[in-house]
């Protein structure tokens, strides 16, 4: 696994010269477990129906759960407390269950 370092902000991570969002830090421990669980369940099925019909709603669970934990969607550090809480508590399907909003655009 490759070594990520913060900047100086903390609101990014930089992973192989390359920055990327770094999740909320204020997500509680055994959510902020959960949802990294949903994610990387989200990534092995986009990964099995990739170029079928299955892969829309495979990225848009990646999608809903980059956004609660912070990665995508609004930076949570321009978010309210209260706003940043009811986006992490928000439900994040699973695979198995249909992720709702439109089809994502492939990153």
């Amino acid at each position: 696994m490759s070594r990520s370092e913060r900047t100086p902000d903390g609101h990014h991570v930089v992973i192989d010269g390359r920055k990327w969002r770094a999740t909320d830090p204020e997500i509680p421990a055994q959510r902020r477990d959960e949802l990294t669980r949903v994610l990387m369940a989200w990534r092995r099925e986009v990964r099995r129906t990739k170029g079928t019909a299955a892969e829309g709603a495979a990225r848009r669970g990646v999608q809903a759960a980059k956004v609660a934990l912070g990665e995508r969607g609004t930076p949570w550090w321009e978010q309210s407390r209260a706003e940043r809480q009811e986006r992490w508590s928000a439900p994040v399907p699973a695979p198995g269950e249909r992720p709702a909003g439109p089809d994502p655009t492939p990153s």
